[in-house]
């Protein structure tokens, strides 16, 4: 079998049964101030929630998926040196947002693959296993659409995810796959249109990082990107002009060092919020949850974001 063939069954849902495993006035709120910048508190909330939106690329009627399963990470095809310390930097991030981390010899569950040309890789891989990326059911994945761009596109890295859609309560997966002879059984404890008991775990990330198009960023900003990109569901075409965040990093290599402190508070706050049995929401409130506990550390923090995108000069 070919490593492009190993590489997208590796792909592939490894055991499905299982789940888990890491003021305008003065009467109201204080506007936020940093140096001789202020931001009222309601200007902010509406950045914060145009940065989720633009950054949150969820399953089509699904809600925002993390991991809950140890997170494993494989980097291959670059020096085992680079390899480890981004495979090293992924994990701690992952462990910074309470993520167990496999031991040495685990197995992969993102998948950092380098190549001379991603999208011949990307493509040549959807052509080997395309069930690899599209189970055929529903809740799972981007779409068709979506794979066309990571096979076809010209971004210096590309991904791929699979996510699950499971039980809160029990861990269970809560649909039916293709071999199943019924469909999962859920108990509902507790009928609301605003919360559910069902959320959506990420399975599998897999990116390809195309070594001619990455530029000249550096080590350490490409490990932080891939941590992101690797632990949350993020918008390839998002637009994040004039936010300080990692997801500029190739169009403004000079701007971010790392992962910014807008970066960490969305990480934060999509983690905490399917931590918390009181804070499940539905697919079309959980966004909104989100950003509001960001707004809430962004002021707490002291911090703002900066100006509004300006237009590109002719």
């Amino acid at each position: 079998m070919s490593i492009i063939a190993l590489l997208a069954a590796a792909m592939m849902l490894q055991d499905p049964m299982q789940a888990g495993q890491t003021p305008p006035g003065a009467d109201q709120e204080p506007a936020v101030a940093i140096e001789d910048v202020i931001v009222e508190p309601r200007a902010l909330e509406a950045m914060v929630r145009e940065f989720v939106g633009e950054v949150g690329a969820p399953v089509k009627r699904r809600g925002l998926a993390r991991w809950h399963d140890e997170l494993c990470v494989g980097v291959v095809n670059v020096r085992p040196a680079l390899g480890q310390a981004i495979a090293d930097r992924i994990s701690q991030v992952g462990l910074e947002l309470g993520l167990e981390i496999g031991e040495p010899g685990c197995r992969a569950n993102v998948f950092v693959i380098f190549a001379s040309d991603g999208a011949a890789l990307a493509d040549a891989m959807v052509d080997e296993s395309r069930r690899a990326f599209r189970l055929g059911v529903g809740g799972l994945d981007r779409g068709d659409a979506a794979l066309e761009a990571f096979r076809t596109g010209d971004r210096p890295v590309r991904w791929w995810q699979i996510s699950l859609p499971v039980n809160a309560d029990t861990g269970q997966r809560a649909i039916r796959l293709p071999g199943d002879s019924g469909a999962p059984m859920i108990s509902i404890f507790a009928a609301s249109r605003l919360s559910t008991q069902i959320r959506d775990d990420l399975k599998k990330s897999m990116i390809i990082v195309d070594i001619d198009e990455i530029g000249d960023v550096n080590l350490a900003q490409l490990a932080d990107y891939l941590a992101f990109v690797a632990l949350v569901q993020a918008d390839p075409e998002g637009e994040t002009t004039g936010y300080d965040t990692i997801l500029n990093l190739f169009e403004a290599p000079g701007a971010v060092d790392g992962l910014t402190e807008w970066d960490r508070s969305y990480l934060t706050s999509l983690y905490q919020v399917q931590d918390s049995p009181a804070l499940r929401r539905n697919p079309a409130g959980q966004t909104s949850v989100v950003a509001a506990d960001m707004v809430r550390d962004r002021q707490a923090a002291g911090r703002t974001a900066p100006a509004e995108p300006q237009p590109e000069a002719d």
